[in-house]
């Protein structure tokens, strides 16, 4: 079975990406392809996520590959500007690494990775909060629990609940700990495409020292922190990742509202 995928702006010349974190779906990005009418647009759920809940089993690695033949395949002249947070920054790296030539324009945000194997304590810690969580992902506490931490609007909080609700617990389990023990993927020092590496002013603390990590090792990076944002600012404050995006794509100066990184 294949990734679902949908297309606006066909006849546009440039292509965009956008990959949605762990947890949700393409619906994620809707307030982006209402301003982005000026390029040719693909939104898609990752596998074991929304429409592609079928496409198992859930890899980072196996992911990228499938992005990348939607690149040579559906993208203007076999090439795409990428933007992703979170599990999605996650595969857009793992992109970079392998296939640099099919991107322009990188924006990341939320990005974790690690640069050390994990600990057994933090390794045990995992297993646990995994065999607490999975059995009351449905549950509405639970589900309420992340909408609160991550600012979700009313109007987008039923997508998100269904959004969880296909996922299968194996499923689910393989992306979490894809996810948590990530490593930062290796070449990514000799890759000369665009990144800008974002987090939000409020995101967790590994989330920005993960970003510093990225800035040490992609040499064409730039590092940014959204202003009184969280982890998905891109439907928290959906105005000015739309500023963000459109200045960086075209080499302008960033807009208000964000600082640079410097911790």
């Amino acid at each position: 079975m294949d990734l679902y995928f949908k297309e606006t702006g066909k006849d546009n010349s440039e292509t965009i990406i956008f990959l949605h974190p762990e947890g949700t779906a393409c619906w994620m990005w809707d307030n982006q392809l209402n301003v982005f009418n000026d390029y040719h647009c693909i939104v898609l759920d990752l596998p074991c996520h929304g429409k592609s809940v079928e496409v198992k089993p859930f890899s980072i690695k196996s992911s990228a590959d499938m992005i990348i033949d939607i690149i040579k395949n559906k993208a203007k002249n076999g090439k795409a500007h990428l933007v992703g947070i979170s599990l999605g920054a996650q595969i857009i790296l793992q992109i970079l690494s392998s296939t640099p030539e099919v991107v322009d324009h990188v924006l990341i945000s939320g990005t974790l990775v690690r640069n050390l194997q994990p600990t057994e304590t933090f390794s045990n810690l995992l297993n646990y909060l995994i065999e607490v969580y999975l059995p009351d992902k449905n549950k509405n506490i639970r589900i309420m629990s992340y909408v609160r931490s991550y600012n979700i609007p009313k109007n987008l909080r039923n997508k998100f609940k269904e959004s969880t609700y296909v996922i299968d617990t194996d499923s689910l389990d393989r992306i979490i700990r894809e996810n948590m023990l990530f490593k930062m993927p290796s070449d990514l020092d000799k890759v000369n495409v665009p990144v800008l590496v974002m987090t939000g002013q409020k995101d967790f603390k590994i989330i920005k020292e993960s970003a510093v990590n990225l800035l040490d090792v992609l040499p064409n990076s730039k590092g940014t922190m959204a202003m009184k944002a969280g982890h998905l600012w891109n439907i928290e404050n959906p105005e000015l990742f739309n500023n963000v995006l459109r200045c960086w794509l075209n080499d302008e100066n960033l807009p208000k509202g964000v600082e640079l990184l410097g911790f």
